[in-house]
């Protein structure tokens, strides 16, 4: 015995082609309601879990741009954590799936169907991802502080450099002063105990 499918109809009971477009249509729309009931379900489970977060989105620095943090509809679901990461519910609609697309493709975090195991983990993550921010802007810091300790000591170095070779060729300048000095000094006293006067 075959089975029937649903978007076909019984060629048996129907009469008319007007029909059998109204039962084609009412099956599509009870089909499309199933759909947006399974989406409003879905979103209603991922608003839980936004609620379960709403203290640690409040402690999120302000500054800190890098959470989406928010539901976005459409076939399936999601719940943004950020520009790489969300959260949707599996197949079963009971289970929470935290998802990561990195280089190597998409990644399952965690998969659980309880929303406390979810949250926490999320949590976890911002922490990690806040911590990672604030390394990263400290390592620029460092690298501008170890760039202006260079500057000020090259700039520096410059300084005493420039010193130096003022000193050098002052140095040289009174020697040459003084040499000549002491040759002129000499030759008198050669010509005054080479020629006596008297």
């Amino acid at each position: 015995m075959s089975e029937v499918q649903d978007n076909v109809v019984p060629h048996t009971k129907v009469r008319t082609l007007r029909e059998a477009i109204r039962k084609v249509q009412l099956g599509e729309t009870e089909r499309s309601e199933v759909v947006v009931e399974l989406q409003d379900s879905e979103k209603a489970r991922l608003e839980l879990l936004a609620e379960e977060l709403q203290d640690v989105f409040k402690e999120i620095p302000d500054d800190d741009d890098q959470f989406s943090l928010q539901i976005i509809a459409g076939s399936r679901p999601r719940f943004w954590v950020d520009v790489t990461s969300y959260v949707s519910v599996g197949g079963d609609r009971k289970t929470y799936r935290f998802l990561k697309d990195t280089r190597l493709g998409l990644t399952v975090i965690l998969e659980t169907a309880n929303v406390d195991d979810m949250a926490d983990c999320l949590t976890e993550y911002i922490a990690e991802r806040i911590l990672e921010r604030e390394k990263a802007l400290e390592g620029d810091w460092l690298n501008n502080r170890l760039r202006d300790i260079a500057v000020d000591r090259y700039g520096e170095g410059k300084k005493a450099k420039r010193a130096g070779a003022f000193g050098l060729w002052l140095a040289v300048a009174l020697a040459f002063v003084l040499g000549i000095s002491v040759s002129f000094v000499g030759l008198v006293g050669y010509a005054w105990f080479a020629n006596p006067l008297g």
